[in-house]
């Protein structure tokens, strides 16, 4: 059989994969058990090379569209599953062709939506996921993304420090422009109000969501939240003169949401009375990008936000306000966020990521404090953590060498969080 073969870096070991069979006749040793979402094409999970792949059987003219549209959104730097190869000009042994194959990375520590609603979930926890949807969007749009098929089927989530950020991982329908129309925003928006709204009547039909909770309502939230953070990013401002402070609050407002301005339009009337201005060039990750800066760790958003907080406090704490911000980081990571990541048994690390492990410590202390009337120290908040909390959190890295068919849905992952 000769194979099509489309991959910016081949892993030979692809080459060893029964591409003569069709997908879902694949054998089970192949295999990697983990949480799966809803498809309209078969996809598995399959370990390669030590890793975790994901494999999607599809047309051979949308695997390539999709595979070219993925890699544009890494570029871009993107929320979206790393596109790694297309496997076309398959046929089985008696010589009848067969699909092709999508092949992406999978997104460690992420879970598809139905294994984070697997058990009722508080409605605080049902706001963070949809939160999490629409910063997705939001970014995408400002990026000129038309997903064109928005749901949370689409998506992939993974917890940040308390919250969720959001990935796609499905692009089949998705397309990048210079800049998107209000049409194609609002397109893009109907069909996700109508997406989620069948998905989570899905979700409550299966007892999945607090008694009381109506879906549509959830879907109107969601589009209200999308509409008032791409509000907040793009909207033209128009102040006094004398309000030239007002400039410097837009840009820390934009901070706070996680993320950065690079260039914004500033016009002056004739007269000089009044100044407008609007963000022209906004970037996500602010808080991320600041710390990979200071330290080298990469981490999603709202966890680098925690982390920087947590830096701040030591550089107050050991009275180093003064000195090298970057000499202040690195003894940071060394004396305080290494231990405390690497205070896990390695048998217990792949439950969580080291970032939202130290985060969870974080919260663990307070509680701990907060019982006992004292600050408690990190490195006893991380070990009672480890010994009382993290055995019983579910895996979210990949678990290989399970039967795909008999593996549990993923327990409640606000388990155990207050510790």
């Amino acid at each position: 059989m000769a194979l099509d073969i489309t991959a910016a870096r081949l892993d030979p070991a692809l080459l060893d994969l029964p591409w003569e069979l069709p997908l879902e006749e694949w054998p089970q040793d192949l295999l990697a058990a983990l949480p799966q979402g809803i498809s309209r094409h078969i996809v598995r999970f399959v370990k390669l090379s030590g890793r975790v792949v994901a494999i999607k059987e599809i047309h051979a003219d949308l695997a390539r569209r999709e595979y070219d549209t993925l890699r544009i959104l890494n570029r871009l730097d993107q929320p979206s599953v790393m596109p790694l190869a297309v496997i076309s000009g398959r046929k089985t042994a008696d010589g009848e062709p067969l699909d092709a194959c999508l092949v992406t990375q999978h997104l460690k520590f992420s879970l598809p939506y139905r294994a984070v609603f697997s058990q009722k979930m508080r409605p605080d926890t049902t706001r963070r996921v949809l939160d999490a949807l629409a910063v997705l969007l939001v970014r995408l749009h400002i990026s000129g993304v038309f997903w064109g098929d928005v749901s949370l089927s689409n998506t992939l989530f993974r917890r940040d420090a308390g919250d969720f950020a959001a990935y796609l991982v499905d692009a089949e329908t998705a397309a990048v422009h210079q800049q998107l129309s209000n049409g194609q925003r609002e397109h893009d928006t109907v069909i996700a109000h109508g997406n989620i709204a069948g998905e989570l009547m899905d979700l409550e039909a299966g007892g999945h969501l607090e008694e009381g909770v109506d879906p549509i309502e959830i879907a109107d939230r969601i589009i209200h939240r999308y509409e008032l953070l791409w509000e907040e990013l793009t909207a033209t401002e128009r102040f006094e003169s004398t309000e030239r402070w007002k400039v410097e609050d837009r840009i820390r407002r934009l901070n706070n949401l996680g993320f950065d301005v690079d260039e914004l339009d500033i016009t002056t009337d004739i007269d000089g009375t009044h100044i407008q201005i609007q963000p022209k060039v906004v970037d996500a990750g602010y808080h991320s990008r600041r710390l990979m800066e200071l330290t080298g760790l990469d981490v999603e958003e709202n966890q680098a936000r925690r982390l920087l907080n947590d830096l701040d406090a030591y550089s107050a704490s050991t009275d180093r306000q003064n000195d090298d911000e970057a000499q202040v980081a690195h003894d940071w990571v060394s004396e305080v966020y290494t231990p405390v990541t690497l205070a896990a048994p390695r048998s217990l690390r792949r439950k969580i990521e080291p970032a939202e492990l130290f985060h969870e410590v974080l919260e663990h202390r307070w509680y701990m404090s907060e019982f006992s009337g004292n600050d408690v120290n990190i490195m006893d908040a991380v070990a009672d953590y480890v010994a009382t909390v993290l055995p019983n959190k579910p895996d979210e890295d990949a678990v290989v060498g399970l039967d795909t068919q008999e593996m549990p849905i993923v327990a409640d992952i606000d388990a155990g969080r207050k510790g």
